[in-house]
């Protein structure tokens, strides 16, 4: 291995990738950024139709207020997962990982790369979907902080499973399973729709081993000020989980397990 003239880090190689992430949701803009804002607006219309009816109140707060707030996050989750999985299960069938692994990139820098374009697209999402809420129903966080932070870590926790996901599936189909057995049972049985406080011990009980609870939770915290957990474990368990997820793609992208032959 020869010296890395360009310093400890290739900033022009980890710009260049982040750019190109970037680059290639913004070309499909519509269906990247649009489309989560009308599916958002779509699920406040029918839960608050079906259920809320306009007087209902879930932990004190009126069910707009306690809905917007999930459905936010959860278009967060759904498009940092989906942006990474999509991007290295494409480059991985269309035979072109190969132009993402030759340049003199680090592991950590390829990681870096691809969750900064995770990170872009879900906050993108969320401002979108944060401006519609402002607008619409009046909401602004009450801890603004505390829901940036939240919708860092689901941007980095889900980004980084992504990319776990592509490199370990072989084919669309498997990456489909991943996203339709996982990704998205985890998203709806989070507390999106509903607080947990109203499920049985045992499934309440389980609903906190679901990671995907704590950012949720935590992102509701952040704009109305209530949650069904304690925010600052939230934080926490987010935290060691997006680490724990980011770990294990950097070693997979280390090892080159199903990227090199």
């Amino acid at each position: 291995m020869g010296a890395r003239r360009f310093g400890r880090v290739n900033w022009l190689g980890l710009y260049t990738l982040a750019l190109r992430e970037i680059a290639r949701f913004m070309s499909v803009w519509q269906q990247t950024v649009f489309a989560p804002l009308m599916t958002a607006g779509l699920f406040v219309t029918v839960f608050t139709v079906a259920l809320g009816r306009g007087d209902r109140e879930v932990m004190g707060l009126p069910y707009l207020a306690f809905l917007g707030p999930g459905i936010l996050m959860m278009s967060v989750i759904q498009n940092a997962f989906a942006n990474t999985s999509s991007s290295m299960i494409s480059s991985k069938m269309q035979g072109n990982i190969i132009d993402t692994l030759m340049p003199p990139l680090s592991p950590g820098e390829i990681l870096t790369g691809y969750l900064i374009g995770a990170v872009a697209r879900a906050g993108l999402v969320a401002v979108s979907i944060g401006a519609g809420m402002a607008l619409l129903l009046g909401q602004l966080p009450q801890n603004p902080l505390w829901a940036v932070l939240f919708v860092l870590l689901a941007a980095v926790l889900m980004g980084g499973l992504g990319l776990v996901g592509g490199i370990i599936a072989q084919k669309f189909d498997q990456m489909a399973v991943i996203t339709n057995f996982i990704v998205t049972p985890l998203s709806f049985l989070s507390g999106t729709f509903y607080s947990i406080q109203a499920l049985p011990p045992v499934f309440y009980a389980i609903s906190h081993i679901n990671p995907i609870f704590y950012l949720i939770d935590g992102a509701r915290y952040g704009f109305t000020g209530v949650s069904d957990a304690d925010p600052v474990l939230g934080l926490a368990v987010s935290a060691g989980c997006a680490a724990a997820v980011s770990a294990l793609a950097w070693a997979l992208l280390r090892s080159g397990y199903r990227l090199k032959p």
